[in-house]
C-alpha cells in the first residue's frame, strides 16, 4: 500500500492464493518456495526483492541473489533462522545477551545443564515464533523430558532473566549506510504473543541511548539494508540484553503507520530502493494493541465503539481464517497523555463484543495490511 502510494509496482509471491498482500498488490504469484522455477519467473518481473517473514528459506533467497538484489540478504536470513547461529553470532561480536547452551544430541544435556542457570527456556533452533517451539524448564531434572517434548530436535537452552520491561529498537539502514531510529518501544507479551506496544517507552534517557547504540551497532555489523527490529530485555539494574533480531517490518513497529512522520513500511521501501531515509519523529504518544482471532469466536466483532474514539486507527489484515492466538489486526490509540494510554486501550479492547460488523458493514476482508512472504518492487 505504501509502495503504490510512492509510485512503485508491487508483486508478491505467496503460497496462499488470496493472502493479504495479494489482495492489494499489482500482481501476485501463488507458489511454494520449493518451486524454484516459479520463484525465478516471479523475480524476473521485479527490480528489487524483499521479504515479510524471516521464515523464507535462506537458500531460496541466495538463489534469487544471483540475478536480483535481495534486501535483507540471504546471509541475514540464514543467521536469524537458526537460534543457535544467532546466539553464536551475538557472542562472537560481543553483544550482551542471556546465557545459553547448545543441545544437538542427548549427550549435550548434562553440559547444557551445567552452563545455564534454572529456570530456563528450551527453544528449538528453527521454526519457532510467538511462543511456538519452546518450553519452560524449572530445573535440570526436567531437561530431558522437556527435550523429548520438543521431539529431540536441535535446541538452545537459555537462562530465564529477571527483567523489568521488554523493549524494541526499530530502525532502518539504507544502501548508503545511513541509519534512522524510531522512538524506543515498550512491549507487553501475553502467552508469548505481543499484546501491546507503548511509545515512547517509559525508561531513563540513558537506557534509550544505549538501546539505540546496540541497534545501530548490530545493523552496521550485519551491513543490513531495510527495516529491522532488535528485541531487548531491560534488567533491574538497567542493563540491556538482546533477545532477538527481526529482519523485517515488525509487529512492535506498527505504531509508526499512523503515529510517525514516516511509517516503517515506507522507510523499508526507502532503504531497499536506495532512497534517502524519512523522518522518524513521533507525532503523538501511542499504544498499539494486537487483535487476536479469539475475538472472532462468535463472529466478527462490532467495531462501532472502537471507531467512535477520535484517537483510534483500526488495521485489519485481510486474513480469512481467525483462530485463537492468530494476529488478525491491531488498533492504534493516539493520546496526548501517555499515562492514560494503556488503561484506555485495554478498556477499548474489552469493549469489543462479537456480533455484527456495525453500521459501516466493514468485515475482516475489507481492510488489509501489506503482508506476504516475498515481495518484489518495480522501479517508479
Amino acid at each position: 500500500m505504501e509502495g503504490r502510494r510512492m509510485g512503485y509496482r508491487v508483486g508478491v509471491l505467496d503460497a496462499m492464493a488470496k493472502g493479504p498482500a495479494a489482495q492489494v498488490a499489482d500482481f501476485a504469484v501463488q507458489s511454494e518456495f520449493s518451486n524454484i522455477e516459479r520463484v525465478l519467473d516471479f523475480i524476473a518481473q521485479v527490480d528489487v526483492v524483499t521479504v515479510e517473514t524471516e521464515l523464507v528459506p535462506w537458500d531460496v533467497l541466495a538463489e534469487i541473489e544471483k540475478s536480483k538484489p535481495t534486501r535483507p540478504s540471504s546471509f541475514v536470513l540464514a543467521l536469524v533462522q537458526d537460534r543457535l547461529v544467532q546466539r553464536q553470532y551475538l557472542q562472537e561480536h560481543h553483544f550482551p545477551q542471556t546465557p545459553f547452551a547448545s543441545i544437538k544430541k542427548g549427550g549435550d544435556l548434562p553440559h547444557a545443564a551445567q552452563h545455564v542457570e534454572f529456570p530456563a527456556i528450551l527453544k528449538t533452533c528453527r521454526s519457532g515464533y510467538d511462543g511456538k517451539g519452546q518450553t519452560r524448564v524449572a530445573s535440570d531434572k526436567q531437561l530431558k523430558d522437556a527435550w523429548k517434548e520438543l521431539d529431540e530436535v536441535p535446541a538452545v537452552l537459555e537462562t530465564v532473566v529477571s527483567f523489568k520491561s521488554e523493549l524494541s529498537v526499530v530502525l532502518a539502514r539504507n544502501l548508503q549506510g545511513d541509519i534512522q531510529i524510531y522512538p524506543l518501544a515498550e512491549n507487553v507479551h501475553r502467552q508469548n504473543i505481543l499484546h501491546t506496544t507503548r511509545v515512547p517507552a517509559q525508561v531513563a534517557d540513558t537506557v534509550r541511548l544505549r538501546a539505540g547504540e546496540l541497534g545501530v551497532a548490530l545493523a552496521e555489523a550485519l551491513e543490513y539494508c531495510g527495516i529491522m527490529a532488535v528485541e531487548l530485555f531491560l534488567l533491574e539494574d538497567d542493563r540491556l540484553l538482546i533477545n532477538e533480531i527481526a529482519p523485517r517490518p515488525h509487529n512492535s513497529g506498527h505504531f509508526t503507520f499512523g503515529a510517525c512522520v514516516t511509517s516503517q513500511f515506507e522507510q523499508h521501501l526507502r532503504a531497499i530502493c536506495g532512497l534517502p531515509l524519512g523522518d522518524c519523529t513521533l507525532l503523538s504518544p501511542v499504544v498499539m494493541m494486537n487483535l487476536l482471532g479469539d475475538l472472532w469466536e462468535n463472529g466478527p466483532p462490532n467495531w462501532d465503539g472502537l471507531l467512535a474514539h477520535p484517537g483510534v486507527r483500526l488495521h485489519l489484515y485481510g486474513k480469512d481464517h481467525p483462530k485463537p492466538g492468530r494476529k488478525m489486526g491491531h488498533f492504534l490509540l493516539l493520546e496526548k497523555n501517555p499515562d492514560r494510554l494503556l488503561n484506555e486501550a485495554e478498556a477499548l479492547l474489552r469493549g469489543l463484543t462479537p456480533g455484527q460488523t456495525g453500521r459501516s458493514g466493514r468485515s475482516i476482508e475489507h481492510s488489509v495490511e501489506l503482508t506476504s512472504p516475498i515481495s518484489g518492487i518495480n522501479k517508479k
